[in-house]
């Protein structure tokens, strides 16, 4: 009997020897197990002829499994900030350890001969993809150095509005010719004097009326921004106090309480409590208010005394006797 052995894409033990490789399951696990390397393999061809460079990201720190060395393989080549694309399992299927292990692999596994150029890199290849990846990162420094640029052109623009912006606040208005000065001092009168026989009409704000502009007498022109009310009167644009922030009598004095008080919220609480009992129960409507009597329990069926029933109904029944015939005795009246 052949010794055992294990089988590693199988996951079994067998003992017959080296036949197992030949057989069907075997074959079908090998199958399986290269059709899902091949398309990263062939993912990997693509990148020899154009690599492609990106900006570092965690998710090239990914690995792939490769089946011929048994063992992980990082799929991208990293350094720094930036990452090359298939790089690394582009650099390990160009090493000899795993040419070796992949001639290793193919003798012990019977697999078909015809795939096995499909899993390694000559050397020619990789040499290839070493100058499309001198030339993919000089490509990727251009277009970086084209996006700072951007990014420093737009920088400028905005510095300079900003400036512009400053400028334009800052610098003193010019002055006017004397007679574009004249014209506007006449016009200014003319609005003053509508403004002031407008302020003097009854309104329903009851605003005082208007001063007289004698400011405008200097001849220097200025900037008229409207009639500046004495506060308090008025609304809040003539200086006012909003009515939002004006306190009330009733609650000026600070000692209004806001919300139900302690009691209300016990009887509150209280009410929420019997609301989850059941309303046809013995004593739900009992008012607990009312006052009673020490003699208020019932005395018919003698509920509070220890007996039976039967003995509590005849003891009922006499009693009940005796009281009629005591009030029998006294509706009766008396014959002299």
């Amino acid at each position: 009997m052949a010794p055992a052995q294990r089988c590693p894409l199988c996951r079994q033990t067998f003992f017959c020897g080296r036949g197992h490789v030949y057989s069907r399951k075997h074959q079908r696990q090998l199958k399986e197990a290269l059709e899902r390397l091949l398309p990263q393999v062939e993912a990997a061809r693509k990148a020899i002829r154009a690599a492609q460079v990106e900006r570092y990201v965690p998710e090239h720190e990914r690995c792939c499994w490769c089946l011929c060395c048994g063992r992980e393989v990082r799929k991208h080549l990293s350094h720094g900030n930036l990452t090359v694309l298939h790089g690394g399992l582009l650099e390990h299927l160009a090493s000899p350890e795993h040419k070796k292990a992949t001639n290793r692999f193919w003798w012990e596994n019977k697999a078909e001969f015809q795939m096995k150029e499909k899993f390694l890199i000559s050397s020619q290849d990789y040499a290839r993809f070493k100058k499309s990846m001198v030339k993919g990162l000089d490509s990727y420094e251009e277009k970086e150095d084209e996006v700072i640029k951007e990014m420093a052109a737009q920088i400028r623009e905005v510095e300079h509005s900003r400036r512009e912006l400053v400028r334009s606040v800052l610098e003193p208005q010019a002055v006017p010719d004397p007679e574009e000065g004249s014209s506007a001092l006449g016009s200014w009168k003319g609005t003053n004097s509508q403004v002031a026989s407008a302020s003097q009409q009854p309104s329903y704000l009851d605003l005082p009326p208007a001063p007289e502009l004698d400011w405008m007498e200097t001849g220097q022109p200025l900037t008229f921004i409207g009639h500046q009310d004495t506060p308090g009167i008025g609304n809040i644009h003539s200086g006012a106090t909003p009515p939002w922030m004006v306190q009330d009598e009733e609650y000026s004095s600070g000692n209004q309480q806001i919300g139900p008080s302690y009691e209300e919220f016990l009887k509150e609480k209280e009410k929420q409590k019997l609301k989850k009992l059941p309303p046809d129960r013995v004593g739900a409507n009992f008012d607990h208010n009312t006052s009673t009597s020490v003699g208020w329990l019932p005395s018919f069926g003698r509920v509070w005394n220890n007996g039976r029933r039967w003995q509590s109904r005849h003891q009922f029944k006499t009693e009940a006797a005796a009281r009629s015939k005591q009030s029998h005795k006294e509706k009766k009246p008396n014959v002299s």
